[in-house]
């Protein structure tokens, strides 16, 4: 993905503008934790980690490959539309040769495919919104999240999720999670990608930074984590530590906050350069050409690898 964090917000607001839970939530220093924890969570899909086995992204560059999926879920949530659109077809064109037999079921998987896409997306959304929750600011008041999974619909919209299959509460997201668990489990491939996750070895150019950041994250992000997923993926601990975390974690996330997330950004060219851009120009709250905010629907049209010039932006 290539990104020049200088042309961050320069047509519009993109899908949400300054008021959504959104730019809230993936803005805040605890959404750090929260991908931690999607991006092992993931690995319980089958699909998921034979795409990610194959590929071997995780093991040969961690900090490149983590750093550009946190950078999409970013772009697809505070970048305006032109960005956002060419950051979504640039990542379904990675994707595209990502396909294959999955080694348990033996069945073809396909890294675009409406199911995995789906998958990926609820992950992330719900896992920033439980970090937020836990330990950031706390929960959000019933409109703003009844606003927050529309927002999580609306994004979903830039991959090849079926609209009728995203869940739009946080009662359809937990019905989603009992639907998918039956054909959740672990294997050899499964454990060694969350527990290189979790634990990334200072190897592959991942350094010292991440070697040390990505154990630190560990603390907070396998508290948030359910027992079961613990267990099956054996990386569970006594529970005192989780509550031995959550306020060191709370007290972090809140200086953070407080200085403006100077912190995030200063540390970020050692464990995450492209987020710490997109963040960086985010607080700097530059205005657009046009102060609206646009669909994604409309930005694929004006922006889109295929699309017209016809269809201007409405008022957000």
């Amino acid at each position: 993905m290539t990104f020049d964090p200088t042309t961050l917000r320069r047509d519009d607001y993109g899908f949400f503008g300054p008021d959504s839970p959104s730019w809230k939530i993936w803005t805040a220093p605890s959404a750090v934790i929260g991908f931690q924890r999607a991006v092992v969570l993931e690995h319980f899909d089958p699909f998921l980690t034979a795409a990610v086995a194959d590929s071997r992204g995780i093991y040969s560059d961690p900090r490149a490959r983590l750093d550009h999926t946190f950078s999409y879920f970013l772009l697809a949530a505070i970048a305006d539309g032109r960005t956002a659109i060419q950051a979504a077809e640039h990542l379904m064109r990675v994707h595209a040769p990502m396909t294959g037999i999955e080694p348990i079921s033996g069945r073809r998987y396909s890294a675009n495919s409406p199911e995995t896409q789906l998958w990926i997306h609820i992950t992330g959304w719900h896992s920033v919104l439980k970090a937020y929750e836990v330990f950031g600011p706390g929960p959000l008041s019933p409109k703003e999240e009844t606003r927050y999974w529309a927002e999580c619909a609306i994004a979903a919209e830039l991959q090849t999720c079926k609209p009728e299959d995203v869940p739009r509460s946080r009662d359809a997201v937990r019905a989603y999670f009992a639907e998918v668990r039956p054909r959740l489990c672990t294997s050899e491939r499964a454990e060694e990608g969350m527990h290189h996750l979790l634990w990334t070895p200072r190897s592959n150019g991942a350094g010292l930074s991440y070697y040390v950041g990505s154990r630190m994250l560990s603390l907070a992000s396998v508290a948030l984590l359910p027992k079961w997923m613990r267990k099956l993926g054996r990386f569970d601990r006594p529970g005192i530590v989780d509550l031995a975390i959550k306020l060191p974690a709370k007290i972090l996330v809140w200086g953070f906050t407080r200085f403006d997330k100077a912190g995030l950004i200063l540390a970020a060219p050692f464990i995450a350069p492209m987020a710490g851009q997109i963040l960086e120009q985010h607080i700097k709250g530059e205005s657009p050409a046009t102060p609206e905010t646009i669909t994604p629907a409309a930005a694929r049209e004006l922006y889109g690898s295929h699309g017209s010039r016809a269809v201007t932006a409405h008022a957000g």
